[in-house]
């Protein structure tokens, strides 16, 4: 579902970069929400060498839910509307290179986030951002693509009100008025039509495995504040500044008041309150050599 690409290409062309490398394969398409997590869990306990997922970051947080204690690695092959995961990790945006790096690729292991069950890769959070997601609609994202997220940005940001936040960390329990708390696992949101990003830890290279969350706390006190989130994070300016916190945990709680709409690496995933942990070094990612 995810991306702009019509299904039959994609299967030819994947397809064809397997066979031209000599591997078995098999192509299975995800028929429901959940169903990737599914897929991975059932081709482990089959024998399968490898799980690639063909996708954007919430197919790859589902197939990576399936693949946590198994030891089998996760191929990616970015094929959704932000692809911020594979970006992170340097992972090829072409169908034949990326096939590359999943069939001899270099398997690293990965920290994951897990909330209620369900394992993240890059992301959660709760208010702002999760409110983006949601107005991201498939038919937005069909019709514009990346775009999408940048017309729901501007649509939240524009009527974004503070609410308070309680996070609660294995040190620590900080009450802040702000309209976002992000989760991350994976140090950096990339833009797909500016040449900057905006890192999430002042560490983003090695926050993949580093055993810690980046917890962020977004909290402009008005419209103009956000020129002053979005430089700070641009420039990894995080101390000294209650519009842009940082935090470090490995397990945290996030209660909100009022109660607010919740997201995993992009997909809407109820409300708060949420609780996530880490999973240290979750699951294996084969990554260029």
């Amino acid at each position: 579902m995810a991306g702009q690409e019509a299904l039959p290409r994609v299967r030819r062309r994947l397809g064809g970069a397997f066979a031209a490398r000599d591997v078995d394969f098999d192509i299975i398409a995800t028929e429901y929400p959940g169903h990737a997590t599914e897929i991975a869990r059932d081709a482990a306990s089959r024998g399968y060498t490898k799980v690639c997922v063909v996708g954007g970051d919430g197919s790859i947080a589902e197939a990576a839910t399936g693949l946590v204690g198994t030891g089998i690695p996760l191929g990616i092959i970015p094929r959704g509307t932000a692809n911020q995961v594979a970006l992170n990790l340097e992972i090829p945006a072409g169908i034949e290179k990326a096939v590359d790096v999943a069939v001899h690729g270099t398997p690293r292991p990965l920290d994951l986030g897990q909330i209620d069950g369900r394992a993240f890769a890059l992301v959660a959070g709760a208010g702002f951002d999760a409110a983006v997601m949601g107005s991201a609609t498939r038919e937005l994202k069909e019709r514009w693509g990346f775009g999408a997220y940048i017309y729901a940005a501007l649509k939240q940001a524009l009527s974004a009100t503070p609410a308070r936040f309680c996070i609660t960390t294995e040190q620590t329990t900080l009450e802040v008025s702000g309209v976002s708390v992000m989760i991350a696992n994976v140090g950096a949101l990339f833009t797909k039509y500016l040449p900057i990003r905006f890192p999430l830890t002042p560490q983003p290279l090695s926050s993949w495995h580093d055993g810690v969350f980046d917890i962020v706390v977004v909290a402009p006190h008005n419209f103009p504040d956000w020129a002053t989130v979005l430089w700070n994070a641009a420039t990894m300016q995080f101390g000294g500044n209650d519009r842009l916190i940082h935090l470090q945990a490995r397990r945290v709680t996030i209660e909100s008041d009022p109660i607010l709409p919740t997201q995993i690496d992009g997909d809407p995933a109820g409300e708060t309150p949420l609780t996530a942990h880490v999973l240290e070094q979750g699951v294996h990612v084969m990554l260029p050599a």
